[in-house]
């Protein structure tokens, strides 16, 4: 069912306007989703409370070409650019700005470069401690003082005994609803009892009007407190393998126990992701700390690197369950 299930006005201006992919929403609200910290250092200067929250030291003005130096994704950097853009208007005008839920490269970058413009704070939530797409906040440090309220939480049940849903099933229905990808943060399966969403506020009423069935189940779907979901930390299996070369096509092969073959074909039909970037070269080299992603399969980490007397790389390998 999409947006004309509506019957209030305001509310379907809310929802209609929230569609709009990457649009910077002004509102004084917070954020931070917590996951992808655990996926990478941000700063020494970064400290992280309970709540999720994470604040940035002032540093020194640049501009945006030298500030973005080092980082290669491209669509990265547009990202990174658009937000930063959205940081010096906030704190100029003595405003809060928020953006929608970013993925965790693109928040890592955004902390580091904003972690560099003088009297700038940035917040940023997922909604819980293990959040990994998450929200940011910005604005003058004056202004920016306590910690918006940015993110919601939706609870999905239903009859999910009789057939199990996978997290591309409920993504797949949700955004099946119009809303767009950037509206939304994790989604915390919960087995029979069905799942957990993260959603901007501004989208919850819509939601619950509109969501009716995951897969075959049909669903209802309620709003919950952030304080209520129930979630844990990921289950992972670590073990080594030793390869001749630390490209993708090696090393997510052997993380996944597929055939190289199998793992080239997924990289062609654009299956296989990097740090969240999908990847389109067999040949791409990973290292310590990259986040492989398979549709369907999973995902894997890689840990520690050494060389063999013989040459190869001895590599260990984070499986997440």
């Amino acid at each position: 069912m999409a947006a004309t299930g509506f019957t209030t006005p305001s509310v379907l201006r809310k929802a209609l306007h929230s569609f709009l992919p990457l649009r910077l929403t002004h509102i004084n609200n917070t954020l931070f989703y917590y996951k992808n910290l655990r996926s990478f250092p941000l700063s020494t200067h970064l400290n992280s409370s309970a709540s999720g929250m994470c604040h940035l030291a002032q540093a020194m003005k640049g501009d945006a070409n030298s500030l973005l130096k080092g980082v290669a994704d491209r669509s990265t950097i547009e990202a990174v650019k658009h937000i930063l853009e959205m940081a010096k208007r906030a704190s100029a005008r003595r405003e809060v700005l928020h953006t929608d839920f970013l993925t965790p490269p693109v928040l890592k970058e955004s902390m580091i470069v904003l972690e560099k413009l003088a009297d700038m704070k940035a917040v940023a939530q997922g909604g819980y401690p293990q959040a990994e797409r998450c929200r940011l906040s910005v604005g003058h440090s004056e202004v920016l003082t306590t910690a918006p309220d940015i993110v919601a939480a939706l609870r999905i049940t239903g009859n999910f005994g009789f057939q199990s849903c996978s997290h591309g099933d409920f993504l797949g229905a949700i955004l099946g609803t119009g809303i767009a990808r950037e509206k939304l943060g994790d989604i915390i399966l919960q087995g029979e009892k069905g799942a957990q969403v993260l959603i901007v506020p501004e989208l919850v009423d819509f939601l619950v009007s509109s969501l009716e069935k995951v897969g075959n189940v049909s669903v209802s779907c309620t709003k919950m407190p952030l304080l209520a979901l129930e979630y844990e930390e990921p289950r992972t299996t670590t073990f080594k393998t030793i390869e001749l070369s630390l490209r993708v096509d090696a090393l997510a092969s052997a993380g996944f126990k597929l055939s190289r073959s199998k793992l080239v074909d997924l990289i062609s039909n654009g299956d296989v992701r990097v740090n969240w970037t999908t990847v389109t070269k067999n040949g791409t080299t990973l290292k310590t700390g990259d986040v492989v992603s398979v549709s369907g399969k999973g995902r894997l980490k890689i840990g520690e690197i050494n060389s063999t007397k013989k040459g190869k790389y001895a590599v260990e390998l984070i499986r997440f369950l």
